[in-house]
């Protein structure tokens, strides 16, 4: 939760600074978020290829454990596709955009404002990018506030795919609590899974 308010305090503080006339022009935008995004895409090269869990995990999983994934990037699309008939503003495929991020605001959000911004224009990339961090956020902080109900009246599964990508880390130790610790390794193969996908399928659907 601590997280996610730091994360949200941040947007917040950027979105005050933007409309500061004084704020230097190299940080409204141009090379810095490309950057951004390339050294935001090293860095989770780097943190799983370092995990020292990952052979571990990859070596224990089980082709039917990535039924739960698979579920989950289901259900969210095709959320996001039911969500896209009351959204005029959006796409059916900008919507699909958003909820590729399966819950990682923050990749998700710099690779929409990035690959829309030739196509909407940087000031609509940006509101559709600013829908998908907090859709993502949402999503995070709902499994951490409603996990314990989620096992209850869904069952165990539920707060892992809520999670989404977070499984493996920010929501883990509520997946582990409430749903028991024996799902905190499917909770982390269904997270790194999650994670995987996110570049390919933002960038498949803002190329639509």
């Amino acid at each position: 939760m601590k997280s996610s308010l730091a994360v949200l305090g941040f947007f917040t503080a950027g979105c005050w600074l933007g409309t500061r006339p004084e704020l230097p022009e190299f940080l409204r935008g141009g090379l810095l978020p490309l950057a951004a995004l390339y050294l935001l895409m090293l860095e989770v090269g780097v943190s799983l290829g370092s995990d020292a869990k990952l052979k571990e995990i990859l070596r224990s999983v089980k082709l039917r454990w990535l039924l739960l994934p698979a579920g989950t990037a289901a259900g969210t699309l095709l959320g996001a596709l039911a969500a896209s008939v009351f959204i005029t503003r959006w796409s059916w495929s900008e919507c699909l955009a958003v909820g590729s991020g399966f819950g990682y605001y923050s990749l998700s959000s710099i690779l929409i404002a990035r690959l829309k911004a030739p196509v909407l224009g940087a000031q609509a990339a940006g509101a559709l990018a600013t829908v998908a961090l907090l859709s993502n956020m949402i999503r995070e902080m709902f499994t951490l506030l409603f996990a314990l109900l989620l096992v209850r009246f869904f069952g165990k599964f539920a707060p892992v795919a809520a999670g989404g990508v977070t499984s493996m880390d920010a929501t883990l130790p509520v997946i582990a609590r409430y749903s028991g610790k024996d799902m905190t390794f499917l909770a982390i193969v269904h997270g790194v899974t999650l994670d995987f996908s996110v570049p390919f399928l933002v960038a498949f659907f803002c190329s639509l």
